[in-house]
This record gives C-alpha cells, structure tokens and sequence, in this order.
C-alpha cells in the first residue's frame, strides 16, 4: 500500500498530464508479459517481430523494464509537463538525470545487472544517450502508428475527467479511478503488490497520467518532487477493434456516410482518427461533422490543440432504437 499526502490543500495541486515514456515504459511491460495485457495482444503480436529484429527487447530499454510487478526505475519516467506531449522534449529531460539518481535508483532494482545496465551504471550520461536513441527508435516501431488512435483515447479520457470533477467534485474523481485507489482522509491510498515505497507527504500535489498500455493495473511513483499515478484510459478495450457498423435502419435515413461517424463516435474522436477508422476522407468527416451538428446529433469541444467531436443523447438514442 502507498499513501500520498492528499488533503484539500494537495488535491487543489492534482494536475492531469500526458507522457510518451510513460506509454513507452508501460508498452515494454505488455511485451514482457503479454498474457497479464491480453486486451493488447492485437498490437503486441503485430510488433514483437519487429522489435525483435531490431533488438530492442534484449537491449538497455528492454533490461531496464521488468515485467509486473518488478520495480521500474523512476527515473524513466521524470513528470510530465501538461497535455500535449512531446517524446523529444521528455527525453531531453530523460538525458539531463543527474547520474547520482540513475546509479540511487538502479541500486533498488533486484538481481545482478545486465551487461548493458552495468553500463549505464557506470557511466550515466553515455547509458542515458544509449537509452534515448532506442526509445526513439522503440517509437517508431511500436507505437508511432498507432498513436493517434491511442492519443484520441487520452483525450476523451481527460475530457471525461473533466466532467467527473466538474458534475461529482474531487471524491468522485480520485474514488473512480481505478479498483486500487481510493481517497480516504487526507490520503490517497494505493493498493500495489510488492511495493513497499515511503508514504508521501501532503504539500507537493500530484499528477495523474491516463495512459492505455498500464491496463489493467496503476503504477505510482512517490518518490521526488512530484508524485505521479498512471492508471489505464478508458476506452482501452475498444482500441484495437474495428468500429461498429451503423445499423442499415439509420443509414437509410442519415446517408451511410453520416451514420457510420455516429456509430464510430463511441468515444470523443478527432476529424483524422474519424476519417482512419470509417474510410472516409478527413474532408468529408467535416462536412459530416457540421451537418450533425446542426442536427442537435455531435457536439465538439476543444482538448488541447485537438477538436473532439461525441455523440449527444439524442444520437445514441437514434442509434439504440435504429438498432
């Protein structure tokens, strides 16, 4: 169990941030052990072979991240700076960890070192450029792809936070996170196997991180300035599946096109993650997207530097009774 200092003071310092290495990180952890991530088995068959040939898996990055519920070091995944992330800016920050914290902190990992954390044990700076140079190339392999379907999840994620806090305060919030956490007192506590890390004092906030690969569990990090809780996105399970058909019934009525954005809108979505998922091109989602929006159907709200369109009550209604 971890307990953070969370009074009402902390909880008015709660942020919610984005992180590539936090996906990066949590992403290596599925491959590890695809069998305790079945819901990213889609995606972990289709790039273990890759990351295999470029010998990912076997090097720093895949030394470094044990598999559940071993300890990571926390120096992987310095806190996120807001919504918007940026891989070259968090491994800018990755290069910059003083060499006393990465040699502390590899001093807790379990076991004798690997040849290649042995090297970055012994010279941090030389290590940490290694490690930064596979993450990139990890990115690219893994994950690039896929990232704005796995950003779109995010958004809607923070967008629905969002309204939790707004419509049921800062309760509703932290006690619907996840099974493992709940806020009780002046504390947040978080139930986590094997994890016997130092209680944090109230006065330093926090920073909650949704992220799509920690499924099904949460991972805190306690120790520093800044404590952080990545805890898995909704929206998870349906991120590697092929969108709904819309029913024949409303198509009929709406026009095919209209119809199948309804039934993609399952989640806030963007105008590309629209057009990707439904065959349509970005250009006719907007001119869809304006039409139903006219219609009393979609509504569109600003996250971030992202325009994410959802379905209103009057559209799901339509699509329950065309069903």
């Amino acid at each position: 169990m971890v307990a953070i200092g969370l009074s009402a003071g902390g909880v008015a310092r709660v942020r919610f941030a984005l992180s590539c290495l936090w996906e990066v990180m949590a992403g290596v952890r599925v491959l590890r052990d695809p069998g305790r991530h079945a819901i990213h088995l889609p995606w972990a068959n289709r790039v273990r072979p890759r990351l295999a040939e470029a010998g990912l898996l076997d090097g720093l990055l895949g030394q470094l991240v044990p598999p559940a519920p071993g300890y990571l070091p926390d120096f992987l995944t310095p806190p996120p700076a807001g919504l918007t992330p940026d891989l070259d800016q968090e491994l800018a920050v990755l290069r910059a960890t003083p060499p006393e914290t990465v040699r502390a902190q590899l001093d807790l990992c379990p076991g004798p070192r690997p040849a290649a954390v042995a090297a970055l044990y012994a010279d941090p700076d030389a290590g940490l450029r290694r490690l930064a140079e596979e993450i990139g190339t990890y990115w690219g392999l893994a994950v690039a792809r896929d990232w704005p379907r796995i950003r779109a999840v995010l958004d809607a994620e923070v967008f629905h936070r969002a309204r939790r806090l707004a419509e049921n305060g800062a309760a509703g919030l932290l006690n619907d996170l996840h099974e493992r956490v709940r806020w009780e007192g002046d504390a947040l506590l978080i139930s986590q196997r094997h994890c016997d890390a130092p209680d944090v004092p109230d006065g330093s906030g926090l920073v909650l991180v949704p992220s799509v690969f920690v499924w099904p569990s949460v991972l805190s990090i306690a120790a520093g300035d800044v404590p952080q809780l990545a805890y898995p996105a909704r929206g998870v399970g349906g991120l590697w599946e092929c969108p709904a058909e819309a029913p024949d019934a409303l198509g009929a009525v709406l026009g095919r096109g209209r119809a199948r954005l309804l039934a993609a809108l399952d989640a806030p979505r963007s105008t590309t993650e629209l057009a990707r998922r439904t065959g349509l091109s970005p250009a006719g989602v907007s001119q869809h997207l304006t039409a139903l929006r006219a219609a009393g159907l979609v509504v569109t709200h600003r996250q971030g530097r992202s325009l994410l369109s959802s379905r209103t009550a009057v559209a799901e209604a339509l699509l329950g009774a065309s069903a």
